[in-house]
Parts: C-alpha cells; sequence; structure tokens
C-alpha cells in the first residue's frame, strides 16, 4: 500500500521524505522498490554500469559468435519467497520457473549409476520417502541412518545461537552419517546453498537450509531457474521497475562518504566520474555493499564492535562454461558424484547459442563449483586439462565431441562464508545512528548467502526505516513467510 502525502504528514513523518539507497545489488534494488513504494523520493546509486551486483550477465565473442552468458549459474527454491516476491515485482516470474515438483539427477562418476532425489505429493516428511528408499549413491544402513538424522535435523532451532558456534560436519557424525552419506546427499544439497562443505558450515546455518527447504513443506525445494540471461531479470528488469517507481538510478556513481548535517539529516557524497562529486541529502540511507566496503563508508560508532565486519570471511565460486559442437547432455541439469564436477547446467537457449547461424547442434553447458577455494586461482589451461575429461567421464556422449569454447568466470568472494561462529558477526538492519539501515545478504537474515538473503535483508532494512519514520505497521512491507 502506498500512503499519500496527507496521510505521512499527519503520521508526523517527513513531507515527501527523500531516500539514498547505496548499492544496485538485489538488496539495493529490493530496498529502492520498497521505499518508493511507501512514497519516499528514493535515489539509488551503484558503482557498476548495471544493476544486479554478483548475480548479471555479459556479452562474449567465442568462435560460434555472440553469446549471453552468465557470471554463474544461480538457483532457488519455492521455499524462496522473499525472491518470489522480487520476481513478480519487476515482472519477471514467467521468465524463472519452478520446477512442477523438486527432481534431482544424481549422477556417480563411479560406474555411472544415476540416481533421482525427487519429491511426491505426499507430506512432509513422507514426501522424500519413495526417493531416499531407492537412492543408489546409499547402501540400506546408511539411507535408513539419513531418515533418522533428518528427524533429528526437525528438531532444531535455527535461531539457536548455541547452533551458529557448531559445524555441521560434527552434528552428521554424532546422528550416524557416513562420509559416503555426507558426500551424496548432505554436501550434495549444502554447498550449493551454503557455498561450504559441512565441515566448514555452521549448523545453525545448514539446519536453516535443510529445515526450510527439504522439512516444511512438501514443494519447498522444486527448483526454479532463470531461462533468459539473469542481467534480463535483475538489471533490464529491475531498472524498469525503479523507472516505474519513480526512483532516480545512477549508475556509475560511486558513495565515497557519509555524515550527519547539523540538522539531523544525511548526505551522501557521491563521484560519478566525468559529472564529478555530488552530494545528496537523504533523511532515510540504507547501505546495500558488501561487508567491507560496508565498514569502510560506515561512521564510527554505527555499530557495536563495528570492526567485526572484517571478521566476516568470504567464499569463492567458479564457473566453467563449455560449447560442444553436439548435444552431450540430454536434461537441463544434473549433480554429480565421485567427481571434481558438482552441478551442470544446460545453457544453450538462454545464452543465445542456438539462435547463432555458427550454433546449429552446439550446447553450451555452465558447470557451477561451489566452494571453490582449490580452485579458484588455477588458470583456466589447467582447468580445462582437468574438468574436460571429467565430463567426458560423466557424459559418454561428450567423448567424441569436439570443444568450441572454454572459458572462466571467477567470483572471489562470491558469498559471506557461513563458518561457525559467522552468525554473533552478522549486523542487523537498524544501526545506531537514526536513519542509517545495513541491507545485504551477509546480514542478519537467518538465511545463508543467496538471492533470497539479498531480497530478505532489502525489506527488512525498509521495515526499520519506515517504522522510524512513522509508518503505522498496516503500510510496512509485508513480513514473507
Amino acid at each position: 500500500m502506498r500512503p499519500d502525502r496527507h496521510d505521512a504528514h499527519e503520521a508526523g513523518r517527513p513531507d515527501g521524505a527523500a531516500a539514498v539507497v547505496i548499492g544496485g545489488g538485489l538488496a539495493g534494488i529490493t530496498a529502492a522498490l520498497a521505499l518508493a513504494d511507501a512514497g519516499l523520493r528514493v535515489t539509488l546509486v551503484e558503482g557498476r554500469p548495471r544493476l544486479g551486483g554478483l548475480v548479471f550477465s555479459f556479452r562474449r565473442e567465442s568462435a560460434v559468435g555472440e553469446l549471453t552468458v552468465d557470471n554463474g549459474q544461480h538457483v532457488y527454491l519455492r521455499c524462496c519467497t522473499a525472491y518470489g516476491w522480487f520476481l513478480d515485482r519487476v515482472g519477471a516470474r514467467d521468465l524463472v520457473p519452478l520446477q512442477d515438483r523438486m527432481d534431482v539427477p544424481v549422477l556417480d562418476a563411479d560406474g555411472l549409476r544415476l540416481g533421482r532425489l525427487r519429491r511426491t505429493a505426499l507430506p512432509v516428511p513422507l514426501h522424500l520417502a519413495r526417493s531416499l528408499a531407492t537412492y543408489p549413491h546409499l547402501s540400506l544402513a546408511e539411507r535408513a541412518n539419513v531418515g533418522r538424522a533428518a528427524l533429528a535435523l526437525k528438531k532444531l532451532d535455527p535461531e539457536d545461537p548455541r547452533l551458529d558456534g557448531v559445524d555441521f560436519a560434527s552434528w552428521l557424525r554424532r546422528h550416524g552419517q557416513s562420509p559416503r552419506a555426507v558426500e551424496a546427499l548432505w554436501d550434495l544439497v549444502g554447498v550449493a546453498t551454503l557455498n561450504a562443505r559441512a565441515g566448514d558450515a555452521s549448523l545453525g546455518l545448514a539446519a536453516k537450509v535443510f529445515k526450510t527447504g527439504l522439512l516444511s513443506d512438501n514443494g519447498a525445494a522444486d527448483i526454479g531457474w532463470a531461462r533468459v540471461p539473469l542481467g534480463e531479470v535483475h538489471d533490464a528488469l529491475a531498472r524498469e521497475a525503479l523507472e516505474k517507481a519513480g526512483v532516480r538510478v545512477e549508475l556509475r556513481t560511486r558513495a565515497s562518504g557519509l555524515d550527519r548535517t547539523e540538522d539531523g539529516a544525511w548526505r551522501v557524497t557521491v563521484d560519478n566520474g566525468p559529472h564529478g562529486r555530488e552530494q545528496l541529502a537523504a533523511d532515510t540511507v540504507v547501505v546495500a555493499l558488501p561487508q567491507r566496503e560496508t565498514h569502510a563508508l560506515l561512521p564510527a560508532g554505527s555499530l557495536d564492535g563495528q570492526d567485526r565486519l572484517l571478521d566476516i570471511g568470504t567464499a569463492p565460486i567458479l564457473n566453467l562454461h563449455v560449447v560442444y559442437d553436439r548435444p552431450v547432455l540430454r536434461k537441463p541439469f544434473f549433480a554429480a558424484l565421485g567427481s571434481p564436477v558438482q552441478w551442470v547446467f544446460d545453457r544453450t537457449e538462454a545464452s543465445g547459442l542456438a539462435a547463432l547461424p555458427g550454433g546449429a547442434g552446439s550446447q553450451y553447458l555452465a558447470v557451477s563449483q561451489s566452494a571453490a577455494q582449490d580452485d579458484i586461482g588455477r588458470p583456466v589451461a589447467e582447468l580445462r586439462e582437468h574438468y574436460l575429461p571429467e565430463l567426458a567421464r560423466l557424459l559418454p556422449a561428450a567423448r567424441g565431441a569436439g570443444v568450441r569454447d572454454f572459458f572462466v568466470t571467477r567470483e572471489r568472494t562470491a558469498t559471506f562464508a557461513p563458518t561457525p561462529g559467522v552468525g554473533r558477526l552478522r549486523p542487523a538492519a537498524r544501526t545506531q545512528n537514526p536513519g542509517l539501515y545495513l541491507a545485504g545478504a551477509w546480514t542478519a537474515t537467518g538465511w545463508p548467502a543467496t538471492m533470497e538473503s539479498a531480497v530478505r535483508s532489502g525489506l527488512g532494512a525498509v521495515r526499520e526505516a519506515l517504522t522510524e519514520l512513522g509508518f503505522p505497521q498496516g503500510q510496512l512491507p509485508q513480513e514473507v513467510a
């Protein structure tokens, strides 16, 4: 609901209050949209020439023509209700559809056995019982132990601070999980969602992932991914939505200073290249930057233990892009076991390859490698030598196929590291300075570093800001389930 100016004035809020959002990733876009929907005059500044943060696309000239390449493969689940709100808000729901039912092909490189993690329409936890009972990558005893561990996990409270200091692997061992079970199930899901293996992940965040995704609702883990380039959703459509909402969007513009004026308002100093330096006045400021950039910009005393932001680590994600001269994969995606390969997606249509004159009959696969500390710095030639044989081992059709292109995208600081103890480092949206708020997937959303966490953080920051401005409860952005 969008309050009119009269309502705002009567509630004691500044008439025509101004807001500045610093950062144009998903958190910043969300905050800007929600603030504008509430009737504020909003300016969003972003240092890059595009929106979307680390969820973006770019153009690449290859042997088959110009491809549209996503920097990495991003997926979401049906339980990601805040990201679903974002898709609806920018008019992209049909471009990023969900599976009718969760169905994950899992291929074991040792013997090329194909298993599937599929749900049924039965209630939780029976919705996965049939899939688990026939899962070929675990023994009968391991499957039974997985069921018992899942029931124990369901009893945990992810918000219990004691869980934050425990690593997930230790908990799994105490609950009878073999190394094979960890690899074939717990890490299969956990590495992709947490960007960390069980030994490096907080039990609290792992419990959040598995309880919400697999044990809350029978459809919670249905998977969705963009059938178009990410930039079409998170840059083009997002920018269109912002403009329609009346948000002033300033790209190639970096915030270099943030301070209070004598009358208690905020002054944001921005540098926009050839246009020089500008100062923006605001009643409300939302800083939606990565944690280190946020630390550098915040005025001293904005947070208790402000330097703890620097203790929030980061984790990399590596993506390998391979264009074959013929189709080698018939499924839209699969996950791999017994191989360094983790998840593989068919991006032929989304990249525009199929429509290129030189792309007829070719196929473009994206190999998504999370928790990629060991590979993130390796040269492209080494990665090619290492991973192409692995893909050929997993996909028999690739053994005689020609490779028309192979390239790599690296995000060295793709997410915050979900290590044990990270929960106490993640700040809330409200700072100690009135009118100043934080957003970003790394803030205290209760979720790991996902698109869902980013959107939730933006909505949370706006709820805090509007509450402080005097908006009644019924006019705040709704809490997402």
